[in-house]
């Protein structure tokens, strides 16, 4: 187990930067989950820690030594990939000895490690099958067990869950972060899943286009959003935005004036709130209903406000046919203001 902590690092190709000074501290035993959308950067850093793509400025550290020159065997890191890596010709056991077995441990010591990490995964009955007689979830275990009989310093998972069903991902995180809890080895996570880093992470790191936007707990990123960027890609369904101008009478938009918290009552801005932030109200906003979505414990409704479209979910059955008039009224102490030219939080 070790801290990693990344100053300054950065990364071009040629004359194109794709990571630009990155600073981030990761503490001993931490979950940390760096997620955004495709292209922002955080498998190459994630590679970059690993010591698989070279840095072109800053700093690596892990455990409080530089590994900046070390190869990836040297960095005492083990790596889960997304297409698992796993040797075609070898068994269960044979893969995840290998590593051991490369590096000359004795065979009862590596006997000893393969069956303890066996045990934990749950693979004790599938030792002697081969990669191809597996399920992709137990194929993606045989990959995490060949990572911890090692006893790295630290996990690096990168998609490792993208092969596979809803279902079985739903499964599988619960066994990763159950896995982390039991070892507590300070763990890299790569997805672009936010449900995965919101219900994984101890930290979230959300990058875009090579930077990170904000670094921080699940709930602090989800109730306290930096900025725009933030707010829409954490949350599910994604959070409603409507550009307008803060009055001392509310919230003027096209078409509405929407409530506001107290605050700043002046200058162009956008209003977000959470679909989940509504509430039903008989003396509320009117919102003529465009599509309802019944989901079981709750109802899913896109709806006009004004001349913006947003949507609604509501704990209610709300069974209001498309067309209807419904009345809502967003909670004041879930909005979120930003400025409209820099993004920035204002509340």
């Amino acid at each position: 187990m070790a801290p990693v902590t990344l100053s300054s690092v950065k990364k071009s190709y040629g004359e194109v930067a794709t990571i630009h000074g990155v600073d981030i501290d990761i503490a001993d035993g931490e979950f940390v989950v760096l997620v955004g959308p495709s292209g922002c950067g955080k498998s190459t850093l994630l590679r970059m820690i690993a010591g698989l793509e070279t840095i072109t400025g800053g700093e690596i550290s892990i455990g409080g030594r530089v590994v900046n020159e070390l190869e990836p065997k040297d960095r005492d890191i083990a790596m889960v990939f997304q297409n698992y890596a796993l040797y075609p010709h070898m068994t269960v056991a044979k893969n995840m000895a290998f590593s051991l077995e490369h590096r000359g441990g004795s065979k009862a010591e590596i006997a000893e490690r393969v069956s303890w990490a066996a045990d934990i995964l749950g693979l004790k009955p599938l030792l002697e099958r081969f990669p191809r007689q597996l399920s992709g979830g137990q194929r993606q275990r045989v990959a995490m067990g060949r990572a911890i009989v090692r006893n790295p310093q630290v996990f690096l998972f990168d998609e490792p869950l993208s092969n596979l069903d809803a279902k079985l991902r739903v499964v599988m995180r619960g066994e990763i972060k159950g896995l982390h809890q039991r070892l507590g080895v300070t763990t890299v996570y790569v997805t672009h899943d936010q449900v995965e880093a919101m219900t994984m992470a101890d930290k979230i790191v959300v990058m875009n286009a090579g930077r990170v936007e904000q670094f921080g707990a699940p709930l602090d990123l989800y109730d306290r959003p930096a900025n725009p960027f933030v707010a829409g890609f954490i949350g599910s369904p994604s959070m409603n935005f409507i550009e307008g101008q803060l009055t001392p009478d509310g919230f003027a938009a096209r078409g509405v004036v929407l409530p506001l918290p107290p605050g700043p009552i002046a200058g162009e801005a956008i209003y977000g709130i959470r679909p989940e932030h509504f509430e039903l109200v008989s003396d509320g906003l009117p919102a003529k209903v465009l599509l309802v979505e019944p989901m079981g414990s709750e109802t899913q409704v896109t709806m006009t406000i004004g001349e913006h479209q947003v949507i609604g979910v509501f704990r209610e059955r709300l069974r209001a046919a498309p067309g209807a008039t419904i009345h809502v009224a967003p909670q004041l102490n879930a909005v979120h203001l930003f400025d409209a030219a820099s993004g920035k939080r204002l509340n």
